[in-house]
């Protein structure tokens, strides 16, 4: 690459950085100001990734679909965008993870030309739908999630479609915060536009065109002669979602064929009448995640590394369901698994790279209810757990791990904002798989509501245990306690509870997989387990 179309390249990654900043800043929800669950890129013109943040790795992933998919949409369908405008919407069949997710696409023009596209995704706390946060956990179709925004023009000559506008007051059920989140994905949008500008001020149409083509095959060429260096080789793997009925297996056959990666997942279960479906954006991300975790940080994630990927899941199977399946949790749950089952299949492969399983939950936490005003309020976050145990390492106690990448709201965040007050936040010590190195811990989250509050949860790993690898042992799994008055009770992994003010619940994640076989004699403790006088005296009793 010459050192002009290597600027221009790294400039472009440099505007993708600058949406996320801007859209971080402006937004209103803690789940996108603090937590930063959101992505942006900048595609080409036909609609090829040439850079994206460093964000969500379900969202980076879908992009490339849900470009594709929207740009075939506006080709066949419309709307068409003129320069200055933008298209919204979070059908997960089109944009590629679930309802939360909404999507907003901008043209990038010059003078007369197209250069290319701006496109931001972020998680909205709520979008409608019959439980707070819109994550059902009993949904059965995408009408039980939430409201479907269809490619929808957002902004029309200049000007936001008042219509895009009623539906958010009408439907979601914080709209003030609802409409700052799409005003700051506005925001981002318009500051990848100028910024791409900015470099054709510098660089010219033509010589950044190609630039943007010879990364994307610096990308391709860098990535094909990283899988050249792994054997060529195939795997198989199984593991198993937590059906209401019973196990739901996913099995992949993962391919090193020199210049390509390929992930078949024939034979995963149907798909369900639960929220456990995933759509085909979401397989394809997971996927890719865990073949990028094999290259080196050199590697570009653009198209030229995507051009090198397949990843196939037979059509009506839960992992490339048909519409209107629910998939609100096939976003958040499947993908973790779909990441945990590619990796076991490549332990057969390259067994001194891969860790064991990490928690393999992002433990959803939806909650909501009226403030003292009479305003709605939502509430949603992810709480992280243990990752796995390491070839030459222990595992990290405390993370958002594989397809999640966000970061946690802070306590005094979430007590300023909503009717909630926090009991704990600590590691649950011991919960990582024993081993020659030990998997990372989890967490443990509690709180007490202060007013009646609608609670949901969708989660994994309660009846299945995060696995070892070489040896190791299983992380423990999750649990969740819910407590009203004297009595207490276990949560299972999906449901919603209408809680009085002062019922408490507390969340425990799972810890990640070991590693090798434990010496013999006494456990090995690691530094951490050693508990200070002020954590021992600020723990909450499990109500189990």
């Amino acid at each position: 690459m010459t050192e002009r179309w290597e600027l221009a390249a790294k400039a472009t990654e440099f505007v993708a950085e600058e949406m996320g900043v801007a859209l971080q800043r402006s937004a209103l929800s803690p789940n996108i100001r603090e937590r930063m669950d959101h992505s942006c890129a900048v595609l080409d013109p036909s609609g090829r990734i040439v850079a994206q943040a460093e964000h969500i790795p379900v969202h980076l992933g879908s992009f490339r679909v849900a470009a594709r998919n929207l740009l075939d949409r506006v080709e066949r369908q419309g709307p068409t965008l003129a320069p200055g405008e933008m298209l919204v919407s979070n059908d997960p069949y089109l944009t590629g993870t679930h309802l939360n997710d909404v999507t907003v696409l901008a043209p990038i023009d010059v003078g007369n030309r197209r250069v290319g596209w701006s496109i931001t995704k972020a998680h909205y706390v709520d979008v409608g739908g019959p439980v707070p946060g819109s994550l059902n956990p009993v949904a059965r179709t995408l009408e039980e999630e939430g409201q479907v925004i269809p490619p929808t023009r957002l902004v029309s000559r200049g000007r936001v479609d008042r219509g895009v506008l009623r539906q958010i007051r009408r439907r979601f059920r914080d709209p003030v915060t609802a409409r700052g989140d799409l005003e700051a994905q506005m925001a981002a949008n318009r500051r990848g536009i100028a910024g791409v500008r900015t470099l054709v001020d510098r660089f010219g149409t033509e010589r950044l065109r190609e630039s943007w083509a010879e990364t994307v095959a610096h990308g391709q060429a860098l990535t094909r002669a990283s899988l050249s260096r792994l054997p060529r080789a195939s795997a198989s793997a199984e593991d198993r979602l937590e059906g209401d009925a019973g196990p739901l297996p996913l099995r992949v056959r993962v391919t090193i064929s020199g210049t390509r990666f390929a992930a078949d997942f024939t034979g995963s279960h149907a798909q369900v009448e639960s929220p456990l479906n995933a759509v085909y954006g979401v397989t394809y991300s997971a996927t890719a995640f865990a073949a990028r975790c094999l290259l080196p940080a050199s590697v570009p994630t653009n198209e030229g590394f995507y051009s090198s990927l397949v990843a196939s899941a037979p059509p009506g199977s839960i992992l490339n369901p048909r519409s209107p399946a629910a998939v609100g949790g096939g976003n958040v749950e499947t993908a973790q698994r779909v990441a945990d089952v590619v990796l076991r299949a490549l332990a057969s492969i390259v067994p001194d790279r891969i860790p064991a399983a990490s928690s393999g939950t992002m433990m959803n936490l939806m909650m909501g209810g009226t403030r003292a005003s009479g305003a709605r309020w939502a509430y949603y976050e992810t709480i992280g757990g243990g990752s796995g145990a390491r070839p030459g390492g222990d595992g990290v106690s405390g993370v958002h791990a594989n397809m999640t990448n966000t970061l946690n709201t802070p306590v005094e965040v979430a007590e300023r904002e909503f009717p909630l007050e926090f009991l704990a936040y600590e590691l649950r010590r011991r919960s990582g798989g024993s081993g020659r190195y030990r998997g990372g811990d989890g967490i443990v989250r509690a709180f007490r509501t202060t007013r009646p509050t609608t609670v949901s949860i969708l989660a994994e790993r309660f009846r299945t245990r995060p696995w070892g690898l070489a040896g190791g042992g299983p992380g423990r799994p999750a649990r969740v306690t819910l407590r009203i008055g004297e009595r207490s009770r276990p949560s299972p992994a999906r449901a919603t509870y209408r809680l009085p003010a002062g019922a408490t619940v507390r969340i425990e994640t799972p810890g990640g997989g070991g590693y090798g076989r434990a010496a013999s004699g006494p456990a090995r403790r690691r530094p951490r387990d050693r508990k200070t006088p002020s954590e021992r005296g600020t723990e909450v009793p499990s109500a189990a």
